[in-house]
């Protein structure tokens, strides 16, 4: 990943994150999708590329039933 890729705009919460600091956070570039846990804000996010966010988002939302 590019040091660029790091200077996130805007982080997202999950809707299903309960309040407080408990919470998984994402940002969307064109090219990478990062994923960081609100807890630990300035540790490195974990980066994917967008087809692999979109798999992970589909197995989560099947398994949620």
């Amino acid at each position: 990943m590019k040091e660029a890729d790091t200077d996130i705009r805007q982080w997202c919460k999950s809707s299903y994150s309960p309040d407080g600091s408990n919470c998984v956070e994402m940002a969307a570039t064109p090219t990478t999708i990062l994923v960081r846990d609100s807890k630990n804000p300035t540790e490195l996010p974990l980066a994917l590329l967008p087809a692999t966010w979109a798999d992970f988002a589909s197995y989560v939302a099947l398994r949620a039933g």
